[in-house]
């Protein structure tokens, strides 16, 4: 009688490893980074989490409610991103600033004209952040900033606030901007630091929006997890991030 037993428990034994060794292939491992910093860290907006934030800069020009349907799109798959926006054209269209909103993502101050901050005098790089989409996070225009600009936006009310993930999208490699695929692969290849409680920068304008599906799904199958959507926000950013 105990033969078959032993066979019967040998079976169940099997079958346990299998279930196990096919949980084990089929889930990619949490990613893991060192410590952030201490302080506030600029490259990661005050981003504590491990979550990663997908962010988009400038203003899709030839089509200004692509902006409120990559949120859209962004909403219903329950993600929240930032928009930084020329406040030149946000100005123009205060209902994409309120729909964005609305919808879960955190809109802020890209400057009013994006210029290089830097080659302006101090009363022109007031009147840049000053005039700009209000909010409490300014992302300088092409990252470029110094002290000046730093205090210049803390005296205003904002804070700094780059990346730590380039998609490069602008870029014309070939002679035209950046493919989808091409923009996957540098979000995918990028290192695990910088994508564990990261910022990833992208543009309205170019195809970053069309390449966001895969980007998140790429993220998702490597087990990264993305800043959760919890409904509408405010004008002002919560430092830290509310990313959880």
């Amino acid at each position: 009688m105990r033969r078959p037993m032993a066979g019967i428990a040998a079976g169940v034994m099997a079958l346990a490893h299998v279930l196990t060794t096919a949980t084990a292939t089929s889930a990619a491992p949490a990613p893991q980074r060192a410590a952030a910093p201490a302080g506030y860290d600029a490259t990661r907006c005050g981003n504590t989490s491990s979550r990663v934030l997908l962010t988009f800069d400038d203003w899709p020009y030839a089509d200004p409610d692509r902006a409120t349907r990559t949120g859209a799109y962004l909403h219903a798959r329950k993600i929240r991103a930032a928009f930084f926006l020329i406040g030149e054209y946000a100005g123009g269209r205060p209902d994409i600033v309120t729909t964005l909103r609305e919808q879960g993502h955190w809109v802020a101050n890209h400057s009013f004209s994006h210029p290089r901050l830097p080659a302006l005098s101090d009363d022109e790089v007031r009147m840049e952040i000053s005039s700009g989409v209000r909010s409490n996070m300014l992302r300088p225009p092409y990252g470029a900033f110094g002290a000046r600009e730093e205090s210049e936006a803390a005296a205003l009310g904002y804070r700094i606030c780059t990346w730590t993930v380039d998609t490069l999208d602008w870029e014309q490699p070939d002679g035209a901007y950046r493919s989808v695929a091409s923009i996957r692969s540098i979000v995918r290849n990028a290192p695990v630091e910088d994508k564990y409680g990261g910022v990833v920068l992208g543009h309205l304008d170019y195809n970053f929006p069309d390449a966001v599906p895969g980007i998140i799904d790429d993220l998702e199958k490597d087990g990264y997890q993305l800043c959760r959507n919890n409904g509408p926000v405010s004008v002002n950013a919560p430092l830290p991030l509310d990313c959880g």
